[in-house]
């Protein structure tokens, strides 16, 4: 737990502690030989984290929609550290079918891996008995796995970095761009990269965005970190500046941001597709999605409302 208190303080990062030094992991010890690589396509998963389906498409991202339709999903989980281990798993969000079984519904999802990894003979079975998509890629395809990860939630501590050749915590939790230039492709055998995305998280603020200009929620400071003192009995109540704790207009501001980061980040997909090699299939999705006032919420994570679910998801090759 220490790390998770001196970069996690209970609740979002505040300012101070968003600014971590990179923190990665490596095996240290001696590994078997990887088998002969059974995939043709390396293959990218961007998780936009935080992002709701509606800002998504309020913002129009011209290069990403370039890449296929834009679907809306639904995550599996609330918030950040069960939707990754769900996204590990290899259940991307889902489209909520009816009248479905959902043991079929994981079958003919997990299919869709024969055209994304462009490997034949690829099912639900495959994973059995870890049920972790790395631990298949890496010893059953011959896969290269790489994370680089933005919210401390995932750090390389967690129970998350399993059967990854690197695992970086980068050093700022909004900075797709580092992310961007540290992807590196082996021409020998595929790569698999976890991307996880924190610019369209709170603060939804921009790299080049001082800290002391980010929004500023009176009673959160962090999301969450004092939210035992605005809510007393169930009900919200002032601050000492006699501010309510949920103000509508700022917490529309905050929704217009995650749009502003949506657009921003745009021109950094548009560096990633330029540099990924011709045979690279990427997925971008989010693992939740957030509130901004509706219905008298903010964030996520304890929250059973369909904006806490509902997250945009478009795949497809780049070249």
């Amino acid at each position: 737990m220490g790390i998770l208190n001196r970069l996690f303080k209970r609740g979002a990062p505040e300012a101070e502690s968003l600014e971590t030094p990179l923190i990665t992991s490596s095996p240290s010890v001696e590994v078997p030989q990887l088998p002969p690589p059974q995939g043709t396509n390396n293959y990218l998963v961007v998780i936009l984290d935080s992002c709701r389906y509606d800002t998504f498409m309020e913002a129009r991202p011209k290069t990403v929609s370039a890449l296929g339709e834009v679907e809306r999903r639904w995550s599996y989980a609330s918030w950040t550290a069960p939707s990754h281990y769900n996204l590990l798993m290899g259940l991307l969000p889902h489209s909520s079918p009816r009248q479905v079984y959902a043991s079929e519904y994981y079958k003919q999802d997990f299919f869709k891996y024969r055209e994304r990894l462009g490997a034949e003979q690829v099912e639900f079975k495959n994973l059995v008995p870890q049920l972790f998509l790395p631990t298949f890629l890496k010893w059953k395809l011959g896969y290269h796995t790489h994370a680089m990860v933005s919210l401390p939630v995932l750090n390389p501590a967690t129970l998350l970095n399993k059967d990854f050749d690197s695992f970086t915590l980068m050093p700022t939790h909004n900075d797709m761009a580092a992310m961007v230039e540290r992807l590196s492709f082996s021409p020998d055998r595929p790569s698999f990269y976890l991307l996880n995305v924190g610019e369209t998280h709170y603060p939804y603020a921009l790299p080049d965005e001082p800290s002391e200009e980010w929004p500023k929620i009176h009673g959160v400071h962090g999301v969450f970190k004092h939210l035992d003192d605005a809510v007393v009995g169930g009900k919200l109540i002032e601050d000492e500046a006699g501010e309510r704790f949920f103000d509508q207009d700022k917490l529309d501001l905050l929704r217009q941001r995650q749009v502003n980061a949506v657009r921003y980040l745009d021109g950094v997909f548009e560096r990633l597709f330029d540099i990924v090699p011709p045979n690279t299939y990427t997925t971008i999705t989010a693992d939740h999605g957030e509130l901004f006032g509706e219905e008298g919420y903010f964030g996520h994570g304890p929250i059973n409302h369909e904006k806490a679910y509902e997250v945009p998801f478009v795949e497809g090759k780049i070249r």
